[in-house]
């Protein structure tokens, strides 16, 4: 599957939400059901170890919608079609294994979704300087191959070449904050939406192109 025209390629950014967003999305998470599964993901409290397990929280109808809204502040690259219905937001660090391996799952489904791949940095010094390389780049999705396939191979992902840009680590620490906001403990962490008026979900950790689908109603 070929990346996204170039030409369409965007960041995503929106203006700051009143805070009383944040105190409605801890309400509304809180009245949503908690369940433990088995996912493949990354957590803050473990570094850049393979999580065993991470807790993931399904929230309410409107905590999601609230959740999708939220994330219009942040800063992400573009793949996919810029105009389809389904859009899937993902926070992801740069250093997660199995933020990788959700990129791998994702691209067969490029032809039918938008996603918006939006960096924080909790993992390693590195996560940050290399997520501001990938939000610079002319071609993000070809870069992001390029990060995916070094990381895979042991060699920790894109070179930085020198300081990186002060604004885009900025825009990083934005996306980290809001990430924290929405009671995340664990990347991959996926805000979407399945058509242009909904419904909205959530979803902690990475999942298999095919349960992927699934979850678009693909």
């Amino acid at each position: 599957m070929s990346p996204y025209p170039l030409a369409a390629r965007q960041h995503e950014t929106a203006e700051v939400a009143p805070a009383a967003l944040g105190r409605r999305l801890a309400l509304l998470c809180a009245a949503g059901s908690a369940v433990l599964t088995l996912l493949p993901a990354c957590s803050r409290g473990v570094g850049d170890a393979p999580a065993p397990g991470a807790a993931s929280t399904t929230p309410s109808v409107d905590a999601a919608r609230l959740a999708f809204d939220a994330t219009a502040r942040g800063t992400g690259f573009v793949v996919g079609q810029a105009m389809a219905a389904r859009e899937v937001r993902v926070f992801f660090d740069p250093q997660c294994p199995h933020c990788a391996a959700l990129w791998g799952a994702s691209r067969p489904l490029h032809d039918r979704i938008r996603m918006v791949w939006m960096p924080v940095a909790f993992i390693a010094p590195t996560s940050g300087p290399q997520g501001a390389l990938l939000l610079a780049s002319a071609d993000a999705a070809g870069a992001m191959d390029q990060h995916e396939t070094l990381l895979a191979s042991g060699q920790g992902g894109l070179a930085v070449p020198g300081p990186a840009d002060a604004g885009l680590l900025a825009k990083i620490k934005a996306n980290t904050e809001i990430w924290r906001e929405l009671k995340a403990e664990s990347v991959p962490h996926m805000v979407y939406r399945v058509g242009a008026n909904g419904p909205y979900g959530v979803q902690s950790g990475g999942l298999p192109t095919a349960q992927l689908a699934q979850m678009l109603q693909l």
